[in-house]
């Protein structure tokens, strides 16, 4: 008989939908978060990666676990490594999410999780998702609100994808073993520069929403303004440079590879997440 899977950051964006995908595959699912807040269909646990002391009653029937650092985490290989570890101590499958250009270069702490799963002798599958689509209504909200998107994206393009095309990527290397030992570089249909993606969103929600290219001081002004501490909002500002370099304009097949359907656009976000987008 399988085992449980065991959704790390079962509350947020991708856990969610990724819980709910795998519930209707018939997946018994421990849902993980700091509070263990109930989540529909799943057995929810309390689990902190700062703190390996809840790693045990977390993998406690577990044979597969999606590993996700949370949103806000500079220590990502520090965090990563202890859980990695732990996951293959008990030969527990990864699915782990990594980002696009992880592989560039091993000095990436990414990579280095990367690496380590790699070498771990446990099974595994590494995602590598391009920028979220689901960042128009978190990180740039209040900007959308305002009718300007001001980030330092140059005329830079990304291939955006949706949060629940993450999750559907998830629960199918969660579900099969015809992916093990595989990386994949999860992309949106096509590659938008920021004022495309705003003239979108300024379609579908009928208000005016522009772009604003602005330099790296500007932004982490605004974000420290907002409440963003300073290390977490200059290293935001950080990871627009390959954006800017044109590294995160490509686009793959590998939702199609892995669920069967192509990838959401980001028309079809934005009209299906009207409700968050003008809240």
């Amino acid at each position: 008989m399988a085992g449980k899977i065991l959704v790390v950051g079962a509350t947020g964006n991708i856990g969610r939908p990724l819980v709910a995908a795998l519930v209707a595959k018939g997946e018994a699912v421990k849902a993980a978060s700091r509070a263990g807040t109930p989540v529909a269909g799943a057995e929810s646990v309390v689990f902190d990666i700062a703190d390996p002391a809840t790693f045990g009653p977390a993998f406690e029937g577990v044979d597969r676990a999606f590993v996700m650092l949370p949103t806000g985490s500079l220590a990502i290989a520090e965090l990563l490594l202890p859980l990695i570890a732990a996951a293959a101590a008990r030969k527990v499958k990864v699915v782990f999410l990594s980002v696009l250009g992880a592989d560039a270069d091993d000095g990436i702490p990414y990579r280095q999780a990367e690496l380590a799963l790699e070498r771990s002798g446990t099974p595994w599958v590494v995602l590598r998702p391009n920028w979220f689509a689901d960042n128009f209504h978190t990180f740039w909200k209040s900007g959308i609100d305002h009718g300007v998107i001001a980030v330092p994206a140059g005329a830079g393009k990304s291939s955006f994808i949706d949060a629940r095309d993450i999750a559907a990527c998830a629960a199918a290397a969660l579900t099969t073993d015809r992916f093990d030992g595989r990386a994949f570089d999860l992309t949106g249909p096509e590659a938008l520069g920021y004022a495309d993606a705003a003239a979108i969103l300024s379609a579908v929600l009928g208000k005016p929403v522009a772009y604003q290219a602005i330099d790296d001081a500007a932004f982490v002004a605004i974000l420290t303004g907002a409440g963003v501490p300073e290390a977490y909002a200059t290293f935001l500002a950080s990871i627009f440079y390959p954006v800017r370099e044109g590294w995160t304009a490509r686009v793959t097949d590998a939702v199609a590879t892995l669920t069967g359907a192509p990838p959401r656009s980001v028309e079809t976000y934005a009209k299906d997440h009207v409700a968050q987008l003008t809240a």
